[in-house]
């Protein structure tokens, strides 16, 4: 049995591409353990069991190792002086230690199993082992193969040798079907040691296949001319690269992109059409973020908190769909390559806002300096005061030709700065016309509370008996009566006053000062009265 095993060393350094010294030490080791199984009663314990390996004659060697004693008491690690001598002769002596062969014949079947179950085993542990240490320096290094397999939706890769990777589910990218048999490639991401498995863990989603696939076909990126500095992906959809260079005549974008895009369409094509944006790396995070949201074009970048780390880019409205881009892919991608916190704010939005809380504080009575207006500088404001034009609602009212005329513009910059001035006027507008309808209704609110006090002041008052409130009555009623009474005398005598010929139509306030006729001329009364004019006049 150890003959055999002894000629299948040379067969697995061979095919595995082990060690020959690594087989033959879990050779040893798994005859050591079946040899402890076969001669269990000569050796409970199993440690005086020694297994060696004789080169000369390409054998394993079992034997057992006793000491020579007086008096034996442990016949699994002790033997006799008397029984010693017999074996090697009288030169021995107490104390000394003996190596007795164990016959290698006596070595059944279920012992011989055993041994080739541990052999296996050790030869596995070995072949990981020597995977793992020629793996383990080469993450993020890119490796070619051939699709072998899917299980449960991962898939494995046969890199040659026997040797297999993993690419799980998760770093597969989205969008790419691949078939069994065709060529790939992927970037290592991990190396395992646990014993089931495979050991090699490969990605098809890294940002780090995205850069070894850039430094082979980008000459200047192998030689460091370019470096890149950052990269960021959304497998199968869009990936962002962020590269400088180490050379001021070597545009670094230019070197990635290639003659009419030749370099950057081969990757692309290789990532089964994933867009890829070719960013200009900068130490200044403003200006990485406003070439990181590219292909949008940025107004103005504000850092607003260092510590957090946060910007706001603002862009114009035109710009604004894609600086966000799709779902908010692009702005995402770009806060990723920055290391950013990225706020998009609208520059129309933000210029509304501004004239808003300029038009409130013009409406509370601070002043506004024409200089506050974007466009406008102090020297222009100068020369504007010359021609009379010293606020913001002044120049709101002033034409564009003259605006033009007076500080020499472009027609477009002057509809720029009148647009902000009359945006502002307007919101002063709107201000106070808030400010006046906020006063109008604080009193009329006074006026409800007040007339609410005077009814809770009647309801208090009126909690006389119901009697007394008939009587009110009655005396409203017989006064009515009175003043109709009245009323019949004040006709009577007017038609008295009318018979001798008088118009008159006097009523004595002092007699009765609540009461008072309205004078009522007929057609025949003004008659009347022109013929007693002309009589009068004769």
């Amino acid at each position: 049995m150890t003959s055999s095993i002894g000629q299948s060393i040379e067969v697995l350094c061979n095919e595995q591409g082990l060690d020959r010294e690594l087989v033959i030490e879990a050779m040893k080791e798994a005859v050591k353990a079946a040899a402890r199984k076969q001669f269990k009663s000569q050796d409970k314990t199993g440690d005086s069991i020694q297994v060696d390996w004789n080169a000369e004659e390409g054998q394993i060697e079992i034997s057992v190792q006793k000491e020579v004693v007086e008096e034996v008491e442990n016949p699994s690690g002790e033997i006799s002086l008397t029984d010693a001598q017999e074996l090697v002769g009288d030169e021995i002596e107490l104390g000394d230690v003996l190596l007795i062969p164990l016959p290698q014949e006596e070595m059944g079947r279920i012992a011989a199993q055993t041994a080739k179950q541990i052999l296996v085993q050790k030869v596995r542990e070995a072949t990981r082992e020597k995977v793992y240490e020629e793996y383990v320096e080469r993450k993020g290094e890119l490796i070619n193969g051939t699709v072998k397999r899917f299980e449960r939706g991962d898939m494995i890769i046969d890199l040659g040798g026997n040797l297999e990777a993993l690419v799980p589910r998760r770093e597969l990218s989205r969008g790419e079907m691949w078939n069994q048999g065709e060529r790939i490639r992927v970037v290592i991401i991990d190396i395992t040691k646990e014993p089931r498995g495979q050991q090699i863990i490969a990605s098809r989603a890294s940002s780090d296949l995205l850069k070894r696939l850039f430094e082979m076909e980008v000459p200047e990126i192998y030689d460091e001319t370019v470096v890149i500095k950052s990269a960021v992906r959304e497998p199968g959809e869009r990936a962002k690269i962020a590269v400088a260079s180490n050379e001021k005549d070597v545009d670094p974008v230019g070197a990635c992109v290639g003659m009419k895009g030749s370099r950057v369409q081969s990757i692309i094509k290789e990532l089964r059409g994933e867009k890829i944006d070719i960013i200009e790396w900068s130490d200044e995070p403003s200006v990485f973020a406003a070439n990181a949201l590219s292909p949008a074009k940025v107004s103005q970048v504000r850092i607003t908190d260092i510590e957090t780390r946060q910007m706001e880019v603002i862009v114009g409205e035109d710009q604004l769909s894609l600086a966000i881009g799709k779902k908010g892919q692009n702005v995402r991608l770009a806060a990723r390559l920055v290391g950013w916190d990225i706020k998009i704010v609208n520059e129309d939005e933000l210029k509304k806002e501004i004239a808003s809380k300029m038009g409130r504080m013009m409406a509370s009575g601070e002043a506004v300096p024409i200089t506050a207006l974007e466009g406008v500088t102090a020297s222009q404001a100068e020369i504007l005061a010359e021609k009379g034009i010293t606020d913001v609602e002044g120049l709101a009212s002033a034409s564009l030709d003259n605006l033009v005329d007076f500080l020499n513009l472009s027609f477009d910059e002057g509809e720029a700065i009148l647009a902000s001035a009359r945006t502002i006027v307007e919101a002063k507008e709107a201000a106070a016309a808030a400010e006046s309808s906020e006063d109008a209704s604080v009193v009329a609110d006074e006026a409800d509370a007040d007339l609410g006090t005077a009814d809770l002041g009647d309801e208090a008052g009126s909690s006389e008996p119901e009697s007394g409130i008939e009587e009110d009555a009655e005396t409203e009623a017989s006064e009515g009566s009175a003043e109709v009474a009245a009323v019949s005398d004040v006709e009577a005598e007017t038609e008295l006053t009318e018979t001798d010929g008088e118009v008159e139509a006097e009523i004595d306030s002092a007699e009765d000062p609540e009461v008072s006729a309205p004078e009522v001329s007929g057609p025949e009364d003004v008659e009347a009265e022109a013929s007693d004019e002309e009589s009068d006049g004769e």
